[in-house]
C-alpha cells in the first residue's frame, strides 16, 4: 500500500480527473508540435498552433501539480475531490473550445466579440477560467487546515496555492477595454474586440520567441504566467532545500527551511507585484525604466537580508552554560 504521507505517492492515488486532463494536454501538446511543423497558417501574426502548444504545456503541468496537492488533503477530502473535478471540467471545456475556435475556425479566442458565436465562445471560456480560479482558491483554503509533517513543505504548498490564485486574478485585468476599444464603443455603441493581453500597444506586435510576450509594450500574460506557476516553484524550492540539507547542516532544521520557503514566497509575491505594475504602465519586460530597476534592486536587497536572517540558527537551550563550563 502506498505511503500517503510521501510526496511521491503513486499516481493511482492522485486525483483522477486532473490526471486525465494532464494526459489530454500531453496529447494536445504532441498534436500542436506536429501542427507547428506541417501547418503554416497564422493568426494575429503567430503560428495558429502556437497557443494550443503553450497552453497545453502550462495547463498539463498545472493539472498534475494540483492533483498532487490534493493528495495532501485529509480534512475535507471529498470537497477537495469536487474542487479538482470542477477545475478539470472547466478547463477541459475551455480547451475543446480553444481548439475549435483557433484551429478549426481560424478565429481569435480571447476578447473576440465579432459575432454572436464568437462572443458566446469567449464568454464560456471566461466562465471556465473563472471556475478554475475559484476551485484553485478553494484548494488553497483547504490546505490551510491540513497537518503536513514537514513544515517547509507545508509553507510551500500554502504559499504556492495562494500565489497561483493571485496569478489567476491578474488575468482579469486583461478583460477591460483598451482606450481605442472604449473610443469605438462610445462612437458606435458596439465593439468587435473587448480586452487585450498587451498594454499600450496592440496585441500581435513584436514579441519574445515562442512566448510571444510583447517587446514594445506592457504584457499582462507575464505576471499571469509567473503567478500561476508558483504552484510548481514553491514546492520545488522546499524539495531542493531538503535535498541540499544532506550537504549543509544548517538546512537540516525544518525551521530554517520553512523560513527560507517563506522568504522565497514573499520574494515571489514581490516579483509578481513588480511585473504587474510594470505591465500596467505599458512597459515591456525587456525595456525596464529607472523605477522598475530601482524596485527590482530593492526587492533583491530585501531578499538577501531575509535569507541571511533565515539561516540564523538559535543555539539549543542551555548550550551557553555548557560552553562556559567546558572552558
Amino acid at each position: 500500500m502506498a505511503d500517503k504521507g510521501n510526496p511521491l505517492v503513486t499516481l493511482r492515488a492522485w486525483h483522477r480527473p486532473l490526471v486525465v486532463l494532464a494526459g489530454a494536454m500531453g496529447v494536445l501538446c504532441a498534436a500542436s508540435l506536429l501542427g507547428l511543423l506541417v501547418d503554416d497558417r497564422t493568426l494575429v501574426n503567430a503560428p495558429i498552433w502556437l497557443k494550443p502548444f503553450k497552453f497545453s504545456v502550462s495547463i498539463g503541468l498545472y493539472a498534475l501539480t494540483l492533483a498532487w496537492l490534493l493528495t495532501h488533503v485529509r480534512r475535507g477530502r471529498r470537497a477537495g475531490w469536487w474542487f479538482g473535478t470542477l477545475f478539470a471540467a472547466g478547463i477541459g471545456l475551455d480547451f475543446v473550445l480553444l481548439v475549435w475556435q483557433i484551429v478549426v475556425r481560424g478565429r481569435t479566442l480571447h476578447f473576440n466579440q465579432s459575432t454572436p458565436i464568437d462572443a458566446a465562445i469567449n464568454n464560456v471560456v471566461a466562465g471556465g477560467a473563472y471556475t478554475a480560479w475559484l476551485m484553485t482558491a478553494a484548494v488553497a483554503v483547504l490546505l490551510l487546515f491540513q497537518r503536513i509533517p514537514d513544515r517547509a513543505l507545508r509553507s510551500a504548498l500554502r504559499w504556492g496555492a495562494a500565489l497561483a490564485v493571485a496569478g489567476m486574478y491578474v488575468a482579469t485585468l486583461m478583460f477591460s477595454p483598451t482606450p481605442a476599444q472604449q473610443a469605438v464603443l462610445e462612437a458606435n455603441g458596439k465593439y468587435s474586440t473587448f480586452g487585450a493581453h498587451s498594454v499600450g500597444v496592440d496585441d500581435g506586435g513584436p514579441g519574445l520567441p515562442v512566448l510571444g510576450w510583447s517587446t514594445t509594450g506592457g504584457d499582462l500574460r507575464i505576471p499571469h504566467f509567473i503567478g500561476i506557476h508558483a504552484l510548481q516553484v514553491l514546492p520545488l524550492v522546499a524539495f531542493g532545500l531538503l535535498l541540499t540539507a544532506r550537504r549543509h547542516r544548517v538546512l537540516e532544521s525544518d525551521v530554517v527551511r520553512r523560513r527560507l520557503v517563506r522568504t522565497t514566497g514573499a520574494g515571489y509575491a514581490g516579483l509578481l507585484a513588480l511585473l504587474t505594475w510594470q505591465a500596467e504602465r505599458g512597459q515591456s519586460v525587456v525595456h525596464p525604466d529607472f523605477w522598475t530597476l530601482a524596485a527590482a534592486t530593492g526587492l533583491i536587497a530585501a531578499l538577501a537580508v531575509a535569507v541571511k536572517l533565515s539561516l540564523r540558527v538559535r543555539p539549543p537551550v542551555g548550550s551557553a552554560e555548557i560552553l562556559r563550563s567546558a572552558r
